[in-house]
């Protein structure tokens, strides 16, 4: 049996950064991708870390940027307000890569960010911001909460939707292969992302 060819990336560092950002960004646009669902880090009001799934809508190397959306009643929208620094981690066993972001997050709410995201959400996830009672709420049963009609929630939801914007400070990118893992980490600077190889 003949094993499939090394990835182009494999020892090239530039074309390894090259092909973070073309996963982060396939990963908004494909559900599919393991990196369509990160885990996002954040701190929580007591200090201590505060970690959850979060549904990536748009990555921009370029800009070494990355968007979520949240509910501005949330928690999670609280944490951002509070302690920009954050972290986003996901793992895509079809391409045997991990890639782990840190950056500073920016929450959104009235202003051209926002109101873009809002503008492309599909129907059903404008329905979510539309829920009452608040995300985290105490409920006396589960289905205690209600969610608004698709009509209903454009009304609803848009006063509640928060764009978040992670401008990533720091890339690690981890590919797994038994002939030999590769792992390599970039900080931004100027003009660009300054890198290395790191031992896996």
């Amino acid at each position: 049996m003949t094993r499939a060819p090394l990835p182009g990336f494999y020892d090239d560092l530039d074309a390894t950064l090259r092909e973070v950002w073309r996963l982060l960004a396939d990963g908004a646009e494909q559900g599919r991708s393991g990196f369509h669902l990160p885990t996002l880090a954040t701190r929580g009001r007591d200090g201590g870390p505060r970690a959850r799934t979060v549904v990536l809508r748009a990555a921009d190397g370029a800009a070494g940027s990355l968007r979520f959306h949240c509910d501005r009643r949330s928690d999670k929208a609280a944490e951002i307000l509070a302690h920009p620094a954050c972290a986003l981690a996901a793992y895509d066993a079809a391409t045997k890569v991990q890639i782990r972001i840190e950056g500073r997050a920016t929450l959104h709410t009235d202003d051209p960010v926002a109101e873009a995201a809002w503008a492309e959400s599909r129907a059903m996830s404008r329905v979510c911001y539309g829920a009452e009672p608040a995300p985290g709420t105490a409920l006396p049963e589960g289905g205690a909460y209600s969610l608004p009609d698709e009509a209903s929630a454009t009304t609803l939801g848009r006063p509640r939707f928060a764009a978040v914007l992670v401008r990533a400070e720091r890339l690690d990118f981890l590919y797994l292969d038994r002939r030999g893992h590769r792992r390599a980490a970039w900080c931004r600077s100027e003009p660009g992302w300054q890198g290395g190889w790191l031992a896996p």
